[in-house]
């Protein structure tokens, strides 16, 4: 799955987030995306990708929800362009299973046009300091 524009992004990445479908997220990535997760896991290439989102998911983010905030676009290149999202999450489980409260998060994305429209070539998810 790719988007038809790069701002098309956050809204996609929300929309797969509140259903809980990691493949849906993962397919938003190329095949051979890199990926540095919330949770500080490095995956390379889709498939590691979705294992991460799917483990995160049923984790952690089993209740979170995305609500999206101030985004940024920047050309890079012709058919290259880099997407800063921000989102804050709410429902984050501790280890212990009490809420952790809400956070922001800022997703960092490179995406590349292809054939097909845009996809993930590499990104970060990671919280605000």
């Amino acid at each position: 799955m790719t988007v038809a524009a790069p701002e098309q992004l956050p809204r996609a990445f929300a929309a797969a987030w509140a259903v809980r479908d990691a493949k849906v997220i993962a397919a938003l990535f190329a095949a051979d995306a890199d990926l540095l997760s919330l949770t500080g896991h490095w995956a390379e290439g889709r498939k590691e990708i979705a294992e991460t989102f799917a483990s995160e998911l049923a984790g952690a983010f089993q209740r979170a929800k995305l609500v999206t905030g101030k985004a940024k676009l920047r050309d890079l290149a012709p058919g290259v362009t880099q997407v800063m999202q921000r989102f804050v999450l709410s429902g984050i489980l501790n280890p212990d299973g009490s809420d952790a409260g809400r956070v922001g998060a800022i997703l960092s994305a490179v995406l590349v046009e292809g054939p097909g429209g845009w996809s993930v070539a590499a990104a970060q998810f990671t919280a605000e300091a």
